[in-house]
Order: structure tokens, then C-alpha cells, then sequence
């Protein structure tokens, strides 16, 4: 039997970044807001005290605030051919639960995506002619620009305060920021991290090269910050916690952080955790959200109405709702038809380990997003021409940590086991270094999201199935990248070099990055996108969409700083549209 709850004005599924930055600005609205998550309640306090938050083995090995398979998994496959299997343990990438989300144990790259990001099929086929496009590619231009998102990006790291230094500030080129950068209004809210000997090192390389080198913005912040709602954190102390942890400094911007101390004190804001939403519930015409249906830790069911509903779960889990729920039209990539599973992308990455001979890197002072970036080889800001690919990548030297489990490194020809490896890890461990790039991915008719034909969840329905792999384009990139920054390595002084790129198919078990984008995207034509360009569902109008699963592909940078930028633009239109006249899409 459902119990049927009394109506709410908002109805917000996941508490993560765009869940309760949403539920915030709604709630001082006046608006009554119910925030229903999956996972449990998670406080810095009580959840990451000081003396337990760094554990390795319960945080990163275990996975403790990791969406649990059991509970909620997926099957992969590379090829339309192949038949997809369950993912039985995260590896590729990491998939958060609870209250924070994936915005909890992040490492706090803040990225703007460059201006020729959001009209990247515009500006290449303009630039270099359709053909130079790949072969059975679905790049399109985002319906939004970077100009009109760039009050929105300053008000996400306003948000967090973001450390890093400027490099377009109103047009004007900035000496020590990144010169490709779209121009902002003001400079970031605090200033950058202190960088370590091998980011020194890069700095001088990349010069050399003639590349332009920056701190690599940063969510770990560098000074004690209040933010834009009166929430505090404090400088970082480089204690190399920070992916798969959360932060007990607070010096790491999450929810946890800058958001719940002043959500918690709206009185019409309500949270239930350890609550599933099924389902979101439509009208008989299938044009208007009535609410969702949702499961407590006890499996009783409920259904909670409302008059606006916001999927803010992560992106995968946002694009399994809509499915679920008949929220537009699911992707046929045989047809090449449906929008809802088109577009899924991801991010590549390839680079050099570099060996050195005395050098001592104390790769254990390190933050999530200490690094220093260089961005001449990112999105277009180089001739593509003669090379076979489109997009790029960020070139970065950074050490997010030297964790004791995780952090091995050894050369190559070590033994994987016994007395050899051990002295390799023990004479290894301060000499060694990388230059990684993080590349973009484009879209293709052949990577998407759909419902699994086989295997179901302990609730009965279908999982979602991935349908992705590398192509070529994106092999090229990586290569090419990789070549890059052995070249850089070897000028910093590196003995010996080894060249990462994408050789074999992709893999769910290795780690890579927890940047899934695409699946619900946005534009400006239904026939292309789920949404239209506020995030605004075009089939069921009091329904947005938000975070990464709205990308139409992803860029060289990693997303958390635009998943923030859309749901401030995307807040706005509610805020200043939408809720004036419920129902009809937003246009202006």
C-alpha cells in the first residue's frame, strides 16, 4: 500500500551540489521544498572527524561513500554487438551516495569550459569544413554560450571560493593566469595554491615549449573563506585527502561546506534520507510531472506530490529516472531517433610517468587540485589541421596525494610482488612524477544510455546499460597528447619516460575519472535533446534536469565548475520565469 504524502512546491531528488543549492534559493523563496536522497546523512563533524577521515582503506578501498552495487549498479558493454554485464565493483569511476553526493569525495578541479565549447559543431565545421568532423560523431552546439553562463560560473566559485588567478579579466590578458580562458567579469575569490618542486619544474618546462602555464584553479581552498551565504571554510592544509574522502578541515568546497549550514535553517526545507525514488509520477497525458513515488530503508512506499520536480542525482542515475518515469523519448541508435541515453561521453586521459635520479617530490603535501595547467593544446586553441582529430586536452603536472595503499610507483620491469617490488616502491616513491592530460570526449551514435533487456535492480526494474568505448578521434587526441607530454617530461629532467595512452578497449576496472556526461542532454531541438537550453525537460514541462548529464559532449576540463554554472542559469529561469507561469516552457 502507498502512502500518499501531503503536496509540496518542490520536490528535488538527490542532495549533491545542484540538489541543494536548489533547495536553498527555492526554500528562501518561500517555496516548500522536500529534498529526497538515497544515501544516509553525512556531516563533516560527526562522519569526517579529524582523527578517522583519513582512513585509506574504509574510504578509498572499501568505498564507503560510494553507491553500493547492490543496491544500484550497471551494465557496460563497448559495442552495440556485445552483450552487457553487470558492473560488480566501481573502478573506472566512482559514483557518490549520500547527502553531498559525488560533490563530497571530489578532488575540486573548478573548471570554466572555454567559448567555443558550447558551439564546438558551429565552430569546427565553420573553422575546418563538416568532413573534418569523425566519422558517425553527434557533436552539438550546448543552446546556451559561454557569455550567457559566465555570471553563473562567477556566482559557483564565489560559492566555493575557488583559488586560482585570473587570466582574462574583462577582456584583458592576465600575465600569470590562463591566457585561453574566456574573459570573466572579476577575478577568482581567493588566491592560488602554493605549488610543489615538480609543478615548479613543469612551470619551467612547459615554457620551453613555448606552452603558458597557471595554477590549476582549486576547490581546496589556499585562505579562510566566507561565502556568498555566510558559510566559513579554511585554508587547506595539503594533507593529499581529498578524492574518495571528505574533507575534516573544511577547507574542500562540498555541500557539506557551503551550502546545508544555511539550508538546514530554512524552515520550509525538509531532507529525508535513505529514501529511493522510483519513479517520477505523470498525468494520464504524460505532459506534467504530479510528483514521485519513493521507498524508505524499510521498503514502505510513498508518494510525495508536487508541483515542480528537479532530478538532481547524479548524472547516470538522472538519465535511469527519466527512463524509468517516461520522461521523453528513449535514444534508438538503430533508428538514430529518441533523445533520452543519446550522447554518453566521458573524458580520456593519457600522459608520461617520469623518472627521476635524486629529485625528492614529497608527493604526500599535496591537495586534490594543486597542479599547475597549461591549456594550449585544450579544445580548439591550436590548428587542428592535418592532424586527424578534433577537441584536446589539459596539460597538467599535479600530486593529489602519496597515499600509503594507493600511491606505488615503480618502473617499468618491476616485479608485481615480494622483496624487489618493495625496494622499487621504497626508492621509488620521492622520484617520481607525471605530465597527464585530461581530454575531452566527443559524441557518437554508437555511445549511449538505455534500459538493460536482462538484469534489474532489488526493486524489480531494469538497470542501466552503458554502450561506450573510445574512437578513434579520441585515440589520436590521446596519443598525441601523451607524445606532448613525454617531451615536456623529459625537459624537466626525467631519466626515463613512460608514455600512457589509450591502447585497449575501455574498462570498467581501472580508474579514470568520474566525469559521465551526456544522456539527457540540452539544445535547442527536441529531435537532438531531452532539454531545452534552461535544462527545462521539452516533453514534461515542470521537470528540470540537472549536472553533467545535460552535456552534448564533454570538453578537455573536468565538470564540476559547469554543472554549477548550469544550475545557477538554470535557478534563474525558475526564478525569475517559471514560477511566474507554471508550466509552459522557458524561452527567454
Amino acid at each position: 500500500m502507498t502512502t500518499i504524502l501531503p503536496r509540496k512546491g518542490v520536490v528535488i531528488v538527490g542532495l549533491g551540489w545542484t540538489g541543494s543549492i536548489l533547495a536553498l534559493e527555492l526554500a528562501r523563496q518561500g517555496l516548500d521544498v522536500v529534498a529526497i536522497e538515497r544515501g544516509p546523512w553525512r556531516d563533516t563533524a560527526t562522519d569526517f572527524n579529524i582523527g578517522t577521515a583519513a582512513d585509506e582503506l574504509r574510504y578509498s578501498a572499501r568505498q564507503e561513500t560510494l553507491v553500493k552495487p547492490a543496491q544500484e549498479t550497471l551494465t557496460m558493454r563497448n559495442t552495440p554487438a556485445q552483450t552487457a554485464l553487470p558492473i560488480r565493483s566501481w573502478g573506472s569511476f566512482l559514483p557518490g551516495s549520500g547527502v553531498g553526493g559525488s560533490g563530497m569525495h571530489w578532488n575540486g578541479q573548478t573548471w570554466r569550459f572555454l567559448p567555443n565549447d558550447f558551439v564546438i559543431n558551429s565552430h569546427l565545421t565553420a573553422r575546418y569544413g563538416a568532413a573534418a568532423l569523425p566519422q558517425g560523431h553527434q557533436i552539438q552546439d550546448w543552446g546556451v554560450t559561454y557569455d550567457e553562463l559566465e555570471p553563473h560560473y562567477d556566482a559557483f566559485e564565489y560559492l566555493c571560493g575557488i583559488s586560482g588567478v585570473a587570466g582574462n579579466l574583462r577582456g584583458k590578458i592576465q600575465e600569470e593566469g590562463n591566457p585561453f580562458e574566456g574573459a570573466r567579469q572579476r577575478g577568482y575569490p581567493t588566491p592560488p595554491l602554493k605549488q610543489g618542486y615538480a609543478q615548479d619544474l613543469f612551470a619551467k618546462a612547459a615554457r620551453e615549449h613555448g606552452l603558458h602555464p597557471f595554477p590549476r584553479p582549486s576547490a581546496n581552498l589556499s585562505t579562510a573563506y566566507t561565502n556568498t551565504y555566510g558559510c566559513s571554510l579554511a585554508p587547506c592544509t595539503y594533507c593529499g585527502f581529498c578524492e574518495r574522502f571528505g574533507c575534516a578541515n573544511y577547507a574542500k568546497s562540498s555541500p557539506q561546506t557551503c551550502v546545508l549550514p544555511a539550508l538546514m535553517r530554512e524552515k520550509t526545507f525538509e531532507a529525508r534520507t535513505e529514501c529511493e525514488v522510483t519513479k517520477v509520477n505523470l498525468s494520464a497525458d504524460g505532459k506534467h510531472a504530479t510528483g514521485v513515488t519513493y521507498v524508505d530503508k524499510d521498503g514502505v512506499e510513498f508518494e510525495q506530490p508536487g508541483d515542480l520536480v528537479l532530478l538532481c542525482a547524479y548524472a547516470l542515475f538522472n538519465v535511469r529516472l527519466m527512463l524509468l518515469s517516461g520522461i521523453g523519448k528513449p535514444y534508438d541508435r538503430d533508428r538514430n531517433e529518441g533523445v533520452v541515453g543519446r550522447n554518453y561521453a566521458y573524458q580520456s586521459s593519457s600522459g608520461s610517468t617520469a623518472f627521476f635520479e635524486s629529485a625528492r617530490f614529497n608527493p604526500f603535501a599535496a591537495s586534490g587540485s594543486l597542479g599547475v595547467t597549461a591549456d594550449d593544446y585544450n579544445g580548439d586553441n591550436f590548428d587542428h589541421g592535418g592532424l586527424g582529430f578534433v577537441g584536446g586536452a589539459s596539460i597538467t603536472s599535479a600530486h593529489t596525494n602519496g597515499r600509503p595503499i594507493s600511491y606505488r610507483p615503480v618502473p617499468p620491469g618491476t616485479p608485481t610482488w615480494g622483496a624487489a617490488w618493495k625496494r622499487a616502491t621504497a626508492d621509488t616513491y620521492q622520484k617520481v612524477t607525471t605530465v597527464n592530460a585530461a581530454g575531452s570526449v566527443m559524441s557518437y551514435r554508437d555511445c549511449y544510455l538505455d534500459l538493460d533487456p536482462t538484469y534489474k535492480d532489488p526493486l524489480g526494474r531494469p538497470l542501466l546499460r552503458m554502450t561506450f568505448d573510445f574512437q578513434d578521434n579520441e585515440r589520436k587526441m590521446a596519443r598525441w597528447m601523451a607524445e606532448h607530454c613525454v617531451d615536456i617530461a623529459k625537459t624537466m629532467g626525467a631519466k626515463q619516460t613512460v608514455l600512457n595512452t589509450i591502447t585497449e578497449p575501455w574498462s570498467v576496472v581501472p580508474y579514470q575519472t568520474t566525469h559521465n556526461t551526456g544522456g539527457a542532454v540540452m539544445g535547442s531541438d527536441p529531435k537532438t535533446s531531452a532539454l531545452n537550453k534552461y535544462l527545462q525537460s521539452w516533453d514534461v514541462s515542470n521537470v528540470f534536469v540537472m549536472g553533467a548529464s545535460a552535456f552534448p559532449q564533454n570538453a578537455g576540463y573536468n565538470p564540476t565548475g559547469t554543472v554549477g554554472a548550469l544550475t545557477y542559469w538554470a535557478l534563474n529561469a525558475i526564478k525569475t520565469t517559471y514560477l511566474k507561469n507554471p508550466g509552459p516552457l522557458v524561452t527567454v
